[in-house]
């Protein structure tokens, strides 16, 4: 399920196969276009930004903005422009929120259409499955390409509170060939001590063969209105480019070799000078078990203690997402190959002192003749009281690589980057 099924097809599939792209090659020059008398700025989720620059709603304040130097989509959303930003105190939606929400979905091309992707849908998530396989986040060079399993999206897409409203796709009419997919996930954010009922953006993808026809912003414009119509005006996303918006806050990934010897076959790292294979693997052995005592596997009877311990470690931040124990159970209950989530109880009856978790998301090799897939860790959330955030890491490579990771991420946010370094992570 991780990767793309490479079996034999007879010539009956392959001509289906052959026909479905030939579709997808017809319409790639008819752009999935929208009406502008719809763009406008309350149909759009707020992030913490400036207003546009041709209307601003009672209230806020207007920054002068260079129209020559901004993405024409970008300029048109309510963000903070980096060519323009102006310290503030506030602490506020851009533009209000308002009840003037376009019913209809947005106008797609004759030869497209919308479609809810339903994930309770064996045929749906594999449909989703492949688009993303083959199409979704890869490298410059072309060598790895995220490889989600069906799983991992409905772990992933179907946390409490999820909406198949918010699972946004388009097809080819002719065909019903999914193309093009946006998915948006509910959370309470608190942002400097107010929280707000926003979404996550997540999983825009758009087939290689539509790529700069303008669909990734009539995505983002319809999955905006569906949003909207629930009630909730807020949105937060992530983005490997640079934008010409500000953002909230930057990141960087740090890589930890687990497997040196694959890493290297693959290219993923390279020997330095003056490293030989053998000294990098003595360099990156990890012990067989984990050194805290009282560590185990996180169980469902935990997501109390876990919930009221993971707030209260977050609540330094000044933007953090607030747990219920429904949330609790749902992403750190562990499942094989897609979340791993460890407490620490020193005293058998006693009080959960400490909580880590990492989650896998493996990567295609590309045309590798000898390895088809790279084995991924990514820290997610933890907590410590009693044990230091170090030694809570440690564990969990620890942790990773008897459970055959090739390679533990994490990045550089909350407290990590103060132990990255001495547990001989990379700068990516």
């Amino acid at each position: 399920l991780m990767q793309k099924e490479k079996s034999a097809a007879s010539s009956d599939s392959k001509k289906s196969v052959s026909q479905e792209q030939s579709i997808v090659d017809q319409y790639s020059d008819d752009l999935i276009t929208i009406k502008h008398d719809v763009l406008s700025d309350k149909n759009t989720p707020k992030t913490i930004s400036n207003p546009p620059s041709h209307e601003y709603p009672e209230g806020n304040i207007p920054l002068k903005v260079d129209p020559d130097n901004l993405h024409k989509f970008w300029h048109s959303q309510p963000i903070i422009l980096s060519t323009n930003f102006e310290q503030s105190t506030l602490n506020s939606s851009i533009t209000q929120d308002t009840p003037n929400i376009r019913l209809e979905p947005l106008t797609l091309s004759p030869s497209f259409e919308w479609s809810d992707v339903d994930l309770t849908s064996v045929a749906n998530l594999k449909e989703l499955y492949h688009l993303l396989s083959e199409n979704y986040v890869e490298d410059d060079d072309h060598m790895f390409r995220f490889a989600y399993s069906p799983e991992f999206l409905i772990w992933a897409l179907q946390p409490p509170g999820w909406s198949s409203l918010y699972h946004c796709g388009v097809r080819v009419k002719s065909s019903s060939k999914l193309v093009a997919f946006i998915s948006a996930v509910p959370a309470l954010i608190s942002i400097k001590g107010i929280e707000m009922r926003m979404v996550e953006i997540n999983f825009l993808c758009v087939h290689e063969k539509l790529r700069n026809k303008r669909v990734a912003p009539v995505l983002i414009r319809e999955i905006t209105r569906r949003v909207n119509l629930s009630g909730i005006f807020q949105a937060v996303f992530t983005s490997g480019a640079k934008l010409p918006n500000r953002p909230v806050a930057c990141c960087r990934y740090w890589h930890r070799s687990l497997n040196p010897k694959k890493l290297i076959e693959v290219e993923f790292s390279y020997l330095t000078r003056n490293m030989t294979l053998q000294r990098a693997l003595k360099l990156y052995k990890l012990p067989e078990n984990p050194i805290t005592p009282g560590l185990r596997k996180f169980k469902i009877s935990d997501s109390k203690q876990v919930c009221d311990g993971l707030n209260l470690y977050l609540s330094k931040f000044e933007i953090h997402p607030r747990f219920n124990e429904r949330d609790i159970t749902h992403w750190f209950t562990p499942q094989d190959r897609i979340i791993y989530s460890y407490v620490i109880q020193p005293m058998p009856s006693g009080p959960i002192t400490d909580m880590i978790s990492f989650y896998s998301i493996p990567s295609s090799v590309i045309r590798h003749p000898k390895h088809k897939e790279l084995h991924t860790a990514y820290l997610f959330y933890y907590f410590n009281t009693k044990t230091s955030f170090s030694n809570l890491l440690y564990d969990a490579l620890i942790l990773a690589n008897s459970n055959k990771f090739d390679v533990f991420n994490a990045l550089d946010i909350m407290d990590n980057k103060s132990a990255l370094e001495n547990l001989k992570f990379g700068m990516g």
